[in-house]
C-alpha cells in the first residue's frame, strides 16, 4: 500500500508524494468533495490542484465521479478500468460526506479500497481524501455540513485505514482548525483510534514503512 495523505494541499514534503510513483506519473485528480459548490469556483479550485500537481512533474487529469453515477454516462465497470490506466490518485479535500457519496453512487467504493490495498494505484489527497479512509466517517458532522448531502448521509468510511485522520489540528489560519479540535477531543472520549495531523504534514506509508513527515 502507498500512500500520501496530507493535511492541507501538497503539505511540506510533497517530493515525498513523487517518490510514490513513476516518473511523470499519471495522476486521477478526484475533485468530488467540492461537489455542493458553485459550479464556476468547483471549476478554478479544480484547475489549481492540476496546476500544482503539473508543476511536480506529474500528469493531472480530472476524473468526475458524477460522470460514472445512476444518471452519468458511464458505470461503475468503466470507472475501474479507466482508474487503473492512472499510476495514482489525488484526492481533493472539501466535504468528506459528499465525496463519500460520490464514491458509492459512482461505485468506486466498490473495488477502490481493494486497488489502494494492493498498491495497484497510490492514493494521494488531503483533508476530506485522508479522511474517508477512515472505518467511520462519525464526528466529521462537527466540522463538514451534512445538509450539503444530497440524499442519505453515509456514515461509513472506506475502511483502509484502522484509524481516523484529523487534519488542520494546532494550524492557525485555518478556518476549521477550532471545529477540528472538537473532533479530536470527541474521539478521545469516546476511544476513537485518530491521527492528528497539522497543515504541512502529511502520512506517508510505502508497505510496511509509515511515516509522518
Amino acid at each position: 500500500m502507498k500512500l500520501y495523505l496530507s493535511s492541507f494541499r501538497l503539505g511540506d514534503h510533497p517530493e515525498r508524494l513523487v517518490a510514490l510513483l513513476p516518473a511523470s506519473g499519471r495522476v486521477a485528480v478526484i475533485c468530488n468533495a467540492i461537489d455542493a459548490e458553485d459550479p464556476a469556483l468547483r471549476r478554478e479550485k479544480v484547475a489549481a490542484e492540476i496546476e500544482w500537481l503539473t508543476e511536480l512533474g506529474l500528469r493531472p487529469v480530472e476524473v468526475d465521479l458524477r460522470s460514472y453515477s445512476a444518471g452519468g454516462a458511464r458505470g461503475d465497470s468503466d470507472l475501474r478500468a479507466g482508474l487503473t490506466q492512472y499510476d495514482g490518485l489525488w484526492v481533493r479535500g472539501g466535504n468528506v460526506f459528499v465525496l463519500r457519496v460520490a464514491l458509492a453512487r459512482s461505485g468506486a467504493d466498490k473495488f477502490l479500497p481493494d486497488l489502494i490495498r494492493s498498491g495497484e494505484l497510490v492514493y494521494a489527497g488531503y483533508s476530506a481524501g485522508p479522511c474517508v479512509l477512515a472505518p467511520s466517517l462519525r464526528g466529521l458532522e462537527l466540522c463538514d455540513d451534512v445538509t450539503q448531502v444530497e440524499g442519505e448521509v453515509i456514515w461509513e468510511g472506506l475502511g483502509v485505514l484502522d484509524e481516523a485522520i484529523v487534519p488542520h489540528l494546532n494550524s492557525p489560519g485555518h478556518p476549521e482548525t477550532e471545529l477540528v479540535e472538537k473532533i479530536a477531543e470527541l474521539y478521545e472520549r469516546t476511544g476513537v483510534r485518530h491521527l492528528k495531523l497539522r497543515d504541512g504534514q502529511a502520512l506517508v506509508v510505502a508497505g510496511e514503512s509509515r511515516e509522518v513527515v
